[in-house]
């Protein structure tokens, strides 16, 4: 992750911080991409979790300025929570299936449900107070087509989703990597990268005895959609916004660069802005 990423901001001319959504913050085990721009004060942090034991742990870490919502994302119906071990990760508004959990070693005993309950989801357009977000990281166990669909008008002006996508669904209903996919293209978004990809060992053999220790079966990966800035009828601050993200959170100074040369072509941003970022960069010229 690049240091600061105020010099590309400036170049830029983006001085309002991006807003950032975060869907399931309390489950973050490592720094988030977006962290560099929250301490760059180029982006402000709204955070969702249900559950407010978490939301000291989550000031703490991210300072008062965060906005917290406890708001269940979904379609706005009630629903059933399925509730599995906190440990797990893996409660979920949809049934986990028995069928697939026992493909893999040990999911059968990850997705025992303890308990259902039910809850009222909101649809993401309708979340009070939540303003029209730049960038969304969202993993909610199979829930992330759902709430995409009921949060179009917040997601207009989105530059980059970063979603949990499933080889194989573990829940009933639970939508493909392939049926997101085809929705993120339709909506124009296209993959930029995977973050993670997870394999899993297939019952019943295991490597070195350890359920762990995967073989070759995808089961499931981190990935993230940028804007198709392959469209030239793309909006120039989307352009921007993207590029910002792809440099300061995912270390992808071509795209940033591609989309900084574009644009001072068409005289959308100042004369000499790609020799400026190249500077940042470090690459002479």
């Amino acid at each position: 992750m690049p240091a600061d990423p105020r010099p590309l901001a400036e170049i830029l001319g983006l001085e309002t911080p991006l807003q950032v959504a975060d869907i399931g913050a309390a489950d973050i085990a490592e720094t988030p991409p977006y962290r560099g721009l929250l301490d760059a004060g180029l982006a402000r942090l709204n955070a969702f979790d249900a559950d407010v034991r978490q939301h000291e742990k989550l000031r703490a870490t991210y300072g008062e300025t965060l906005a917290l919502f406890t708001d269940i994302i979904g379609d706005g119906t009630q629903q059933t929570l399925h509730l599995a071990s906190p440990a797990s990760g893996m409660t979920s508004l949809l049934k986990p299936d028995a069928q697939r959990l026992a493909f893999f070693n040990g999911f059968d005993a990850f997705g025992q449900v303890q308990g259902v309950e039910t809850v009222q989801t909101t649809r993401l357009d309708d979340v009070a107070g939540l303003p029209d977000l730049d960038f969304l990281k969202m993993d909610i166990q199979g829930g992330e087509l759902q709430a995409l669909e009921h949060g179009q008008a917040r997601l207009a002006q989105c530059a980059m989703i970063h979603l949990e996508v499933s080889f194989v669904p573990l829940y009933e209903g639970q939508p493909s990597f392939g049926e997101i996919d085809v929705w993120m293209r339709a909506h124009g978004f296209i993959p930029h990268r995977f973050t993670e990809v997870k394999r899993w060992s297939v019952s019943p053999i295991t490597r070195n005895s350890d359920i762990r220790t995967p073989f070759n079966q995808l089961l499931e990966a981190d990935i993230v959609y940028a804007r198709d800035v392959i469209d030239p009828a793309l909006d120039v601050t989307l352009l921007k916004k993207t590029a910002l993200l792809a440099h300061a959170c995912y270390d992808s100074p071509d795209l940033a660069g591609h989309i900084i040369a574009r644009l001072e072509i068409a005289r959308q941003i100042e004369s000499g802005a790609f020799a400026k970022y190249l500077g940042v960069l470090g690459v002479k010229t």
